[in-house]
């Protein structure tokens, strides 16, 4: 399997790991860290140095409670880290639900949209339809990051999450988006309790029947504190177990915060496999 992006057309037959860089005040986990151009960078070239395979970079944050800012605010936190990362010669990825800064992204060059509303937004469909080779990553969640804790109603969390985002693709498709260009991404800790978060690792093979490429962000997610009783900056162990657990049952690219450490267990894990060291 593969997953077209812009420049990239990124071998799946591995897992791939995307590294997060949040230019955001307020991350849940690292907000503040690299709020700025300069230091935003440091961590791109940090995490490349790690092992990473794709970059995501997010100006606005998703955190439950956070607040939104306005496209013109979220351009000023990413545009200036875009414009210099698309030299890094690895796809870049811009984590994003506005069309504004969608665009502009793609103007700048970046090789995937990752958008936590599926391109719900007026005019975003219309914005990956034009490009001809971009990459998108459809997610599920419902409401807002200060809504979405109250909307974890469902009468089949598995289901309702597998069809809604094979609803979402079937749109783009409609519109003209090759197949190939389309990840999806089951949204863990987005409208979602422990259990449906759990529940949704433990039947991930339901995720993956519809055929496209599963992305899985677990990484320092509070179900994991829950588990472990771990604060945020405490839950490395705990997120590369789960990011083992997503490879184990299928997910072919992990978002996660922890790169170096992700890397050296997949490189175990596969190692395991074969029965050898190279």
């Amino acid at each position: 399997m593969h997953w077209q992006t812009r420049r990239f057309r990124i071998d799946l037959s591995a897992p791939r790991v995307m590294g997060i860089v949040n230019v955001t005040p307020d991350s849940f986990s690292d907000g503040g860290r690299y709020a700025d151009a300069a230091s935003a960078l440091a961590q791109c070239e940090r995490l490349l140095a790690e092992g990473a395979d794709i970059l995501d970079i997010g100006g606005s944050s998703s955190r439950p409670g956070a607040s939104q800012p306005g496209p013109d605010e979220e351009l000023q936190r990413v545009l200036p880290v875009l414009r210099e990362a698309v030299a890094l010669g690895v796809p870049l990825s811009i984590d994003t639900c506005a069309p504004r800064v969608m665009q502009a992204a793609l103007d700048a060059g970046v090789d995937i949209v990752n958008d936590i509303h599926a391109l719900e937004a007026p005019g975003a469909v219309g914005c990956l339809a034009r490009h001809p080779s971009a990459g998108v990553c459809l997610m599920h969640m419902r409401g807002e990051p200060d809504t979405m804790a109250g909307l974890t109603q469902y009468d089949e969390v598995v289901t309702e999450v597998r069809d809604y985002l094979v609803g979402r693709a079937e749109v783009l498709l409609a519109a003209g988006v090759a197949r190939e260009r389309i990840a999806i991404d089951p949204g863990i800790g987005f409208a979602k309790n422990d259990d449906q978060n759990l529940a949704l690792l433990a039947r991930q093979s339901e995720l993956l029947a519809p055929g496209y490429p599963l992305l899985v962000g677990w990484s320092r997610k509070r179900t994991l504190g829950q588990i472990t009783g771990r604060p945020v900056g405490e839950r490395q162990a705990a997120s590369v177990a789960a990011a083992l657990a997503a490879v184990q049952r299928g997910a072919q690219v992990l978002r996660v915060h922890d790169v170096a450490a992700t890397v050296d267990a997949l490189r175990v894990w596969r190692a395991a496999a074969r029965g050898s060291v190279s």
